[in-house]
């Protein structure tokens, strides 16, 4: 079973039309370091991690917006180009754009996930900013002990514009084996280091985060333009969801092993800020 790749439509076709657009089947599944006509680059980091633990069918996921906790704190996401180059207003005056993105793509994988069947659910803190790491109501905490009772936890996130942003990609988690969901969501996304910039936050705390792609060029246009914003969050929510459906289902054979990206001596990258998983470009 071959992913579904997503095609973004011109900014000038009618919302049905987008629709239509985004949610088709495209004929290939690019190569793994080919920019993707939606989300955009992919990391290019050397990465020799593969994703063969089989996840139990019952295994509850758990999707999480990724600094849904940490707003006004150092390292709380990234604007995107729009608001820090382009002058644009933030989509919502109480956050970042990439938290109000990630909320957006939080909450349509769950609906789509559960629509089709999965056992999946979300998580939102009571608060936009809790200064204690360790707070049981952070995503940090709440995804660790859901990882550490059995479930799969995911924290979508944008990553940042311009030359500190690296593309789209899954950094899997650092407390247990990477699963299949795992690497189905890395043929899909994009392969990051295992152990990206020493390990980040939420990884050691057992939550892969999924870095859709960086916050900038058409991927923003197209959802902060309100005629193709529901549409996109649409595709790319059934795009997640059919990678985990893949990866709890689906048996990786020869085309996996092909798209697996090539071994290397060092899948390192230096030490960076915990609450982040890169700068903002500003």
């Amino acid at each position: 079973m071959t992913p579904r790749r997503l095609v973004l439509p011109a900014a000038l076709m009618t919302a049905g039309l987008i629709l239509s657009a985004v949610m088709a089947t495209a004929a290939k599944t690019p190569h793994p370091q080919d920019d993707d006509p939606l989300t955009g680059v992919r990391v290019g980091l050397p990465a020799s991690w593969t994703g063969r633990a089989t996840p139990s069918e019952s295994m509850e996921i758990l999707v999480l917006a990724g600094h849904a906790d940490s707003q006004g704190i150092e390292g709380a996401g990234t604007s995107g180009a729009a608001v820090d180059r382009g002058g644009a207003r933030p989509m919502d005056a109480r956050m970042r754009d990439e938290l109000f993105w990630n909320r957006r793509v939080r909450d349509a994988v769950v609906t789509t996930g559960q629509a089709r069947g999965l056992k999946i659910r979300s998580y939102e803190p009571d608060q936009l900013t809790i200064a204690n790491e360790e707070d049981p109501r952070t995503n940090w905490s709440v995804g660790r002990r859901h990882h550490d009772a059995g479930g799969y936890a995911l924290e979508i996130h944008f990553d940042a514009y311009g030359r500190h942003g690296v593309g789209s990609g899954l950094i899997p988690n650092l407390r247990s084996p990477a699963t299949r969901i795992d690497e189905s969501l890395a043929l899909n996304f994009g392969r990051y280091p295992i152990n990206f910039r020493g390990g980040l936050g939420a990884p050691r705390r057992g939550i892969s985060i999924l870095e859709i792609g960086k916050l900038e060029g058409q991927l923003e246009r197209a959802l902060r333009a309100p005629h193709s914003r529901k549409a996109v969050v649409a595709a790319l929510a059934l795009r997640i969801v059919e990678a985990i459906e893949l990866g709890i289902g689906g048996t990786p054979g020869p085309a996996t092993q092909r798209l697996s990206s090539p071994p290397d001596v060092d899948d390192n990258v230096p030490q960076a800020m915990d609450r982040r998983t890169t700068a903002v470009d500003g």
